[in-house]
């Protein structure tokens, strides 16, 4: 009986992990989407194409933060708290570390080459600092962190309703926000604003079984239907918050975008079987593609399509803008595999931890 429940369990674990991937592939396609919020001057087909392309990938970052509370949800149990939180640190923070100080370096040696080191550099170095650790997707680990010791914890209270009400309420404020802007209505600002999903997640863990059940017997066409309508209605969504000069109008965060995330992720449980995705390895890679993705978003491409000397990109024609956007994603993705399955080879695959 062991045994069969220990092979189920690692049957849901490849599942998730390769969900997981796929949510990493949504936040790097946003990435090598994003040129700018306010770079049109109208809603023109190009600018709502443009919406639609970032809002496809909008849906990764509250699917990663529920996939991973999926995949924490026994092993909460399986440590104590401080071993758990331990592990942790060694697997997420130190590569989060390397791989965030890489990427001020790189932004340093950067600015060196162009001004000839003429420049304040420590002024440089603390105003990168702070851009890196609040402004950028390396913020996020600080974020994942303080939601698992926040479960920690509560770790005894982990499946009461109470708890993921109160949770809720956090991510409901910092929803409503966005619209009404009693605060600044920027991820920074959101600390408390994701722990709703990493205890959502593993409180599906725990209710696997039912709500797989639920899947299961549910057909595609209702699914596909609300996934399309919550598509539509984001998109909606950030056009009304564009009209009206919102600070993030692609804020993560809206409610238009929750529901968004959550019927993506119904869609993927549903369809269950990416036969593509698992050969990439997602459990070997995916972290690894988040810590070193953003690096080359910010210091290749610019590098790599300067000798082109493109035009600005609200200027491209529609197909244009499109073929640039995907030659983005294709060039990122697969090199950061390249450089993920490098190290694998070495002694220091620790450094893409996971």
């Amino acid at each position: 009986m062991t045994e069969i429940i220990q092979a189920e369990g690692k049957k849901n674990f490849d599942f998730v992990d390769t969900i997981r991937c796929i949510a990493m592939m949504a936040i790097v396609w946003e990435h090598c989407v994003y040129n700018g919020t306010y770079i049109f001057n109208d809603f023109s087909i190009k600018h709502i194409v443009y919406i639609g392309l970032i809002q496809l990938s909008k849906f990764g970052t509250i699917a990663f933060f529920i996939l991973a509370g999926f995949l924490l949800g026994n092993k909460f149990f399986t440590y104590s708290s401080w071993q758990y939180f331990k592990r942790r640190l060694s697997t997420v923070f130190v590569p989060w570390l390397i791989w965030s100080c890489i990427f001020i370096a790189t932004i340093l040696i950067q600015q060196i080459i162009l001004r000839k080191g003429e420049f304040d550099f420590v002024k440089f170095l603390l105003e990168k600092i702070e851009m890196t650790y609040l402004y950028t997707n390396y913020w996020f680990i600080i974020n994942f962190l303080f939601c698992i010791g926040l479960l920690l914890i509560f770790r005894k209270y982990l499946y009461q309703w109470w708890l993921g009400l109160v949770f809720f309420t956090f991510s409901l404020v910092y929803s409503l926000n966005i619209y009404y802007q009693w605060f600044p209505p920027v991820h920074t600002t959101a600390i408390f604003g994701f722990v709703f999903y990493l205890w959502l997640g593993a409180l599906i863990n725990n209710k696997w079984n039912w709500i797989e059940q639920k899947i299961k017997v549910t057909s595609y066409l209702p699914i596909i239907l609300m996934f399309l309508l919550a598509y539509l209605i984001s998109i909606f969504d950030i056009i009304k918050l564009i009209d009206k000069n919102s600070v993030d109008p692609y804020n993560t965060l809206r409610a238009s975008n929750i529901l968004y995330s959550f019927s993506t992720l119904i869609l993927l449980f549903k369809i269950r079987e990416f036969r593509l995705v698992k050969f990439i390895r997602p459990r070997e890679t995916t972290f690894g593609v988040y810590l070193i993705h953003y690096i080359l978003v910010t210091q290749l491409l610019p590098e790599v399509f300067r000798p082109f000397n493109l035009i600005k990109f609200p200027e491209m024609n529609l197909i244009s803008m499109f073929l640039y956007v995907v030659c983005r994603f294709v060039i990122v993705y697969l090199l950061t595999l390249l450089i993920i399955n490098f190290i694998n080879q070495t002694r220091f695959r620790w450094i893409i931890g996971g």
